[in-house]
């Protein structure tokens, strides 16, 4: 079944990096997985865009079925391989509700982050302004202190209550971008614990990005946060 899938992936984007994790979750592992360079520009490649036409990673297919979109690809695979791996959405209805809204403010983080890292690479050195970019960080450092507020109020240790699910599967790789951009973690230490304790879970572990670790050490952008 899984030799029917593929899957186009650059290292460290955290689109991509779900859902790897979400496939080694459902312990899904024979599929064709394709590393792609973004420096090379390869996910502008024709066999990107046959694909996914937006010429954006991660692109995934399952037979004749493209689900392009990470949040909706990691939903796919939970219900596709329900009955084997490990289960990502809680029995409970209410907590599944709360992982819902965890996963979709995921959203709003990653936003407020790509506001913050990438302003000098898509904005026109003639169109930046230094108040834009003081209430981009101020907006992020808000942002960050609701997600460390959320870990601190619990029930945790996992961001939608007790058990690993499908919030952690699409968040994580956020969160772990925001510390190899240099995010304080004295500063935020229920973020830096979460993370941290995550690192050695055999999903995220497996699909660590080949480039981190290459190259360790990465950036110190969010340092002052």
């Amino acid at each position: 079944m899984a030799n029917n899938i593929t899957v186009l992936w650059g290292s460290g984007s955290p689109p991509c990096w779900r859902v790897l994790i979400a496939l080694e979750e459902k312990n899904v592992r024979d599929y064709n997985s394709v590393q792609l360079s973004f420096e090379k520009m390869e996910h502008k490649s024709k066999q990107v865009l046959d694909i996914n036409p937006r010429g954006q990673l991660p692109a995934f297919k399952i037979g004749d079925l493209v689900v392009n979109e990470s949040y909706g690809a990691c939903m796919f695979l939970e219900k596709k391989f329900q009955s084997q791996g490990n289960r990502l959405t809680p029995e409970c209805i209410t907590e599944e509700g709360h992982m819902y809204q965890r996963m979709f403010e995921g959203q709003t983080l990653s936003q407020k982050m790509a506001d913050v890292i990438y302003y000098n690479w898509k904005v026109p050195e003639g169109e930046r302004h230094d108040s834009a970019v003081k209430r981009n960080r101020e907006a992020l450092i808000s942002e960050l202190k609701l997600w460390e507020g959320y870990l601190q109020k619990g029930p945790g240790p996992f961001l939608a209550g007790k058990n690993f699910s499908l919030a952690d599967v699409v968040v994580y790789p956020a969160i772990a971008y925001l510390f190899r951009f240099g995010l304080c973690e004295e500063r935020y230490p229920k973020l830096a614990a979460y993370y941290n304790s995550l690192k050695s879970r055999p999903s995220i572990k497996t699909t660590w990005p080949p480039t981190w670790l290459e190259t360790p050490q990465g950036s110190d952008l969010l340092k002052d946060l």
